[in-house]
């Protein structure tokens, strides 16, 4: 069953000359119980989504639902069942975590003894107990992080929305990010996660949409997108003395013409064998005794898809948009 379904979503902003088209016919949908990531860097239309998915912007044309109820038709029956985290915390600062999670608890008009008990459970969830009392302003980049997921989920939504949950953490908080985020897919909570970090994508998501201007350009499992630009390689150092002779077997091994960096004694060639190609590589080398100076089967990465999709890496694109303020200013 579809949880989360997008049908040609177009959203611009500004007008003439100055038009940003931040969604251009935009269409994706999540599995229920899965994890859809968008990966795009910043100006991609991954925000914008988001937004639209949320109830908290109109497209200028298309259709969308998140379990079964229309976004723009019914977006109180929508609110009632997702969970949304952006990137920068939405808690007040001032306030304790405990009446953080009270305050959202309230506003969902739970009752004050739900509020408290749901307020209790998910400090406890995402280990924050001992930091219950202290004034958000004193917390770390990913307690304010896990605080802002924790208050996503005062409600218990089927769906949640993240936005870029780990923007601006150190490696540590961001693994410490993923850990929560896989608890509560196990839960089974459908997921959308924008991210523009690549390894975010493969490590949390069952599927993974590419976009790029406000358009899906790709779509499939990690392993499926590194498999369009030609799945795995076999590279190896050798003496320069022995780069002719293992060429030819190189070339043997991979069925094709390997390709030769002369001055790094490098030689690449495609396989899709994998494990055994290496193995009847190095076999082959010590029959006729050479011996490589460093040798590997690598696959492409996501940064690698990302790069052969859309003609650059996936990083920042600052594009302004007309009345949309952001803090690194520009459409998301």
């Amino acid at each position: 069953m579809k949880s989360v379904v997008a049908e040609n979503l177009v959203k611009t902003y500004g007008k003439g000359e100055h038009q940003v088209r931040a969604l251009d016919d935009l269409s994706l949908d999540v599995e229920e119980g899965t994890v859809l990531s968008i990966l795009g860097p910043n100006g991609s239309g991954k925000t914008t989504t988001v937004r639209v998915l949320a109830t908290l912007l109109k497209p200028d044309s298309g259709h969308a639902t998140v379990g079964g109820i229309d976004v723009i038709k019914d977006p109180k029956r929508v609110r009632e069942i997702i969970g949304l985290s952006g990137q920068y915390a939405a808690v007040d600062e001032t306030l304790t975590g405990w009446d953080n999670l009270v305050m959202f608890g309230r506003l969902y008009h739970l009752s004050s003894s739900a509020a408290n008990a749901r307020a209790k459970e998910l400090l406890e969830q995402f280990s924050l107990t001992d930091a219950a009392k202290r004034p958000i302003k004193t917390f770390s980049g990913g307690m304010r992080r896990r605080l802002d997921l924790a208050a996503s989920l005062i409600i218990r939504p089927k769906v949640l929305f993240l936005d870029e949950p780990t923007t601006g953490l150190d490696p540590r908080g961001r693994m410490e990010m993923w850990k929560v985020i896989e608890g509560l897919v196990d839960e089974g909570v459908t997921l959308l996660l924008t991210t523009q970090y690549l390894e975010e994508a493969d490590q949390l998501a069952d599927d993974i949409a590419v976009i790029d201007r406000g358009k899906v350009i790709a779509r499939g499992t990690s392993d499926q997108l590194k498999t369009q630009i030609g799945g795995e390689r076999l590279e190896l150092v050798v003496a320069e003395s022995d780069l002719s002779a293992a060429k030819v077997i190189a070339d043997r091994i991979g069925g094709t013409s390997s390709t030769i960096d002369t001055g790094l004694r490098k030689i690449s060639t495609p396989v899709t064998t994998g494990g055994n190609a290496l193995v009847d590589l190095l076999r082959e080398l010590d029959a006729v005794k050479i011996h490589p100076l460093d040798i590997a089967l690598k696959r492409p990465s996501l940064d690698d898809v990302f790069m052969s999709l859309t003609g650059h890496s996936a990083e920042e694109e600052k594009v302004e948009v007309p009345g949309v303020k952001g803090k690194k200013g520009g459409r998301k």
